[in-house]
């Protein structure tokens, strides 16, 4: 099995510091930048983006040098086989590691995973080591989490956009158990989730606004709930912004799949077909919900298109052009956070969800299409994000 496996480490500092900076602070919010425990502004519209990228991966492992500090809390990273490079939720999980690693002062490194059956390997490398905290970055990895967390009870385990329930059929969480973490043995993990609700109705709001013809569609591979929330709430968003006349329309696309029956979201023949018919029908702005094709029909056809979960200017270079932004879950900010309870000792097992609220989610930047996005839209969409921070717009999901 091959591996990256980074070591970073920091500056022994003094047990006053450490106390201090351990101290409890207010949640995070959305910046444009990477977060900080100063943060105190309302959410913005943009998304927190990477602002130190891991170094390149090297062809042999490479190893920082090892520095000891005061820190009881080692923290380890487990990507899945996207590499910890992969402009989505390996490197800003990373990234929000390295910026809580900063602030709170403990040793943190990944360990990159070069297939599927490297998971369980790669945890058991960083339990071996001494680690406390062990975060992995996918669905991908909910087995390998769930059957490591339950062999080693003393560490903290966190899953990235991933929720364990008993409806799921795995064996780790029987269809008799009514809470797969405190009765099922997950009592220290946490799940940290997205209100893809949220960044979906921004995303309307967006396309609502920059449609030509008043007819916004999706597509998406993402099943039920979670694809439901992003398709019903970027409806909505375009019919708050546009009004009744604004049409929508999604269709689910069958994908096709690759290691152990996970989805191949970057294949992108059935989304492009798919997104195909509906820009036939009249559809200009085209959210492609895990459905790289979509993004790319919307590219050929001289369009606008909208993705989601990362900032997919960056995942899909060949769409930048039709790119206006996407609805984005900012995996900086949520492990941030999560580290931040696991610092002051508030950590608990079950879901933590990202929301406006605490700058888990937003829209990533408008990149090339800044300048055409009317200053009076990006009010709109300012305007929206407030009211659903503050309350006063409730998120219809319209069927």
């Amino acid at each position: 099995m091959s591996k990256t496996h980074r070591l970073v480490q920091f500056a022994l500092v003094t047990a006053t510091l450490i106390l201090a900076a351990c101290a409890p602070a207010a949640p995070v919010q959305p910046t444009t930048a990477a977060p900080t425990s100063a943060q105190t502004t309302a959410p913005t519209v943009a998304a927190v983006q990477p602002t130190t990228a891991p170094a390149a991966s090297a062809e042999a492992p490479t190893t920082a040098a090892a520095q000891s500090d005061d820190s009881s809390i080692k923290v380890g990273l487990v990507t899945d086989t996207g590499g910890v490079n992969d402009q989505a939720f390996n490197q800003l999980a990373w990234e929000g590691i390295q910026q809580a690693s900063e602030e709170l002062v403990f040793q943190a490194e990944f360990i990159e995973s070069q297939q599927p059956t490297d998971y369980e390997a790669n945890i058991d490398a960083l339990a071996t080591e001494g680690t406390n905290v062990i975060i992995t970055t996918s669905s991908e990895m909910a087995d390998a989490t769930a059957i490591k967390a339950k062999q080693y009870p003393d560490i903290q385990f966190a899953i990235i956009d991933h929720a364990y329930a008993p409806t799921s059929g795995s064996p780790y969480c029987a269809d008799t158990v009514s809470d797969c973490y405190a009765d099922g043995g997950l009592s220290n993990v946490t799940s940290l989730m997205f209100a893809e609700e949220q960044a979906g109705f921004l995303a309307g709001v967006l396309a609502g606004g920059m449609s030509r013809s008043g007819f916004v569609c999706s597509v998406t591979s993402i099943q039920p709930p979670a694809g439901d929330r992003y398709v019903m709430s970027f409806r909505a968003g375009a019919v708050w912004q546009g009004g009744e006349e604004i049409r929508g329309m999604n269709n689910y696309i069958n994908i096709q799949t690759q290691n152990d029956n996970m989805p191949n979201f970057t294949d992108p023949t059935e989304g492009q077909e798919t997104a195909q018919g509906l820009i036939g029908d009249g559809c200009d702005v085209v959210f492609g919900v895990a459905a790289n094709g979509a993004l790319l029909a919307a590219q050929e056809n001289n369009l606008m298109a909208i993705g989601a979960d990362a900032d997919q200017y960056n995942t899909v270079p060949e769409a930048q052009a039709a790119l206006l932004s996407s609805a984005q879950k900012n995996v900086d900010v949520a492990v941030y956070n999560y580290l931040r309870t696991v610092v002051d000792g508030s950590v608990t097992a079950g879901i933590s969800t990202g929301t406006l609220q605490n700058g888990g989610v937003g829209l990533a930047p408008f990149h090339d299409w800044d300048s055409q996005i009317p200053a009076e839209l990006k009010a709109r969409i300012q305007r929206a994000s407030d009211g659903i921070v503050d309350g006063s717009i409730t998120i219809d999901l319209l069927e």
